[in-house]
């Protein structure tokens, strides 16, 4: 069901740009940023005609459902899938407990990756990052990974990556991980990753970096890009307050800049954004040579800055265009990481699994025209140096709020549909696994490989209207490389936000 499509769109690969300094990014500052779009999946239950239903019924095991929302005459299909878990079972690699030493054991195999991307169901759920963290221990102890690249915001990973390394922060720095989703990031199983990374940084010569691949702190950027040339070059600081001053009068409500900039037919600060992020690129010899990791910041701050502007002006054009727009600045900034890290880089990335999995095989890239992280990165780097982990849980409990800004709460979530990828994992009666989709028999992979509801919880979760708020059609054995599976999960264990000043929970690294 789920095919290439033809595309306009250039691809940018790795080969193409080998060799390029950062100031061939310049031209890549056109990413939005802002909350994520829902999803508008369509239904893998449908009604039908008794006389399709017959002619159904044939082929494959069926059962008749009356439903009160149609008429006498028609029936709703679904798909009997006893088969698929036994074959799932058969297939799936039972994985230890999360505290057991040798849970990542089994992940050894995509070492030979350049980039592997771990996803997650949703972005409050504790057993996702507790096996993100041991897996990506293992890949940076075993198999030589050094950069660790979020989905979370540049400025706010910064301050993470400068604790981890011994760096010092610039005054202007902020306490990270301060604005709504705090839970996403500030939580007790990711503050436990941030320990062993540093703990890890001062026994090694070639020490891990941590950077963000998201951009929804324009103000921490457009302080941290001023700050870098008030230290470096103060006339060019002058410059750059005047230039970002054109966003001043929308820094509480940038969403009017963007209202006001489709009624005008244009930006009004494009040209001075753009233009300071030209300056910071063509002077990169001058400010690049004494600190080269101060200058990869502050460009990439800039970068920020230009495309949040370019968001708030693309968010009334709809939600295809801007998260096009999202992902592909991810994709840009995990090119411009490997490249400044040299030819050894090797990178883990944490993302949602609406992310990582590849869009072509998806509703969102079949029906809506978007791409994600995942396909460009495929396309870029090439199917082999690249793989795409998915996760997925049953039913448990989330850390999520009912709407953007709104409070952290523990919410149940759903049984899995009967339609859906889930509920086949789940009735293979194996709590915890590995499935390795290259790996897996040629049926499995084919049952996996046809049309069938996916669930995507983000950092807002409606159990209500789940079917249409986040579920969408994808083609799993074609979306992802290797799906992890824990049937029963938790909500993280949120830490207190840094207005509790003095709280025995505000402390490293969040404290900083």
């Amino acid at each position: 069901m789920f095919t290439v499509p033809n595309s306009a769109r250039t691809v940018r690969t790795a080969s193409s740009e080998s060799g390029e300094a950062l100031s061939a990014s310049i031209n890549k500052a056109t990413l939005p940023i802002g909350p994520p779009f829902p999803f508008m999946p369509h239904s893998f239950v449908q009604p039908c005609s008794n006389r399709r239903f017959a002619r159904e019924q044939a082929r494959t095991s069926l059962r008749p459902i009356r439903s009160a929302s149609i008429g006498p005459e028609d029936y709703m299909l679904e798909v009997e899938t006893r088969a698929i878990p036994e074959m799932i079972a058969r297939s799936a690699e039972p994985l230890p407990k999360l505290d057991d030493p040798a849970f990542a054991d089994a992940f050894d195999r995509f070492g030979g990756a350049q980039v592997v991307l771990l996803g997650e169901a949703s972005h409050g759920t504790s057993e996702f990052y507790l096996a993100r963290a041991a897996i990506t221990r293992r890949l940076i102890e075993r198999h030589g990974f050094n950069l660790v690249v979020v989905e979370a915001d540049w400025p706010d990973a910064a301050a993470i990556d400068r604790a981890i390394r011994g760096k010092p922060a610039p005054p202007e720095a902020e306490t990270p991980f301060t604005r709504f989703p705090t839970w996403m990031w500030r939580n007790a199983e990711f503050a436990g990753f941030v320990e062993w990374l540093r703990d890890h940084n001062q026994s090694v010569a070639d020490p891990v970096s941590f950077h963000g691949l998201d951009l929804y702190n324009m103000n921490a950027s457009i302080a941290a890009v001023i700050g870098y040339l008030e230290r470096t070059d103060p006339e060019a600081a002058g410059d750059a307050r005047r230039r970002y001053g054109c966003l001043k009068p929308w820094k509480e409500e940038p969403a009017v800049y963007g209202a006001i900039a489709r009624s005008e037919g244009f930006g009004r600060c494009e040209e001075g954004v753009v233009q300071m992020l030209r300056d910071l690129f063509a002077r990169e010899p001058i400010y690049a040579q004494d600190n080269p990791d101060a200058f990869l910041d502050a460009a990439q701050n800039a970068r920020l800055v230009a495309n949040a502007e370019a968001y708030y002006r693309a968010m009334y054009h709809g939600s295809a265009a801007s998260w096009n727009l999202r992902d592909e600045h991810m994709a840009d900034t995990l090119q411009l990481l490997l490249r400044w890290k040299g030819s050894q880089a090797k990178a883990v990335v944490w993302a949602h699994n609406s992310h990582i999995g590849d869009a072509r095989f998806t509703d969102m890239g079949e029906s809506r025209g978007e791409w994600n992280l995942g396909q460009l990165v495929r396309e870029g780097q090439g199917e082999a140096a690249v793989r795409l982990i998915g996760f997925g849980t049953h039913t448990g409990t989330v850390a999520a709020a009912d709407d953007w800004d709104e409070p952290m709460q523990i919410k149940r979530v759903n049984p899995s549909r009967p339609d859906s990828f889930e509920r086949l994992m789940h009735n293979s009666g194996v709590p915890r696994f590995l499935l390795d989709l290259h790996g897996a028999d040629a049926e499995v992979r084919k049952a996996l490989t046809e049309g069938r509801l996916e669930r995507y919880i983000g950092v807002i979760y409606r159990p209500d209207t789940e079917r249409w708020s986040h579920y969408s059609e994808a083609s799993l054995a074609r979306q992802y490389d290797a799906f992890v599976w824990f049937d029963e999960t938790r909500a993280v264990t949120a830490l207190s936000g840094p207005e509790d000043h003095g709280s025995s929970d505000d402390t490293w690294p969040f404290g900083l």
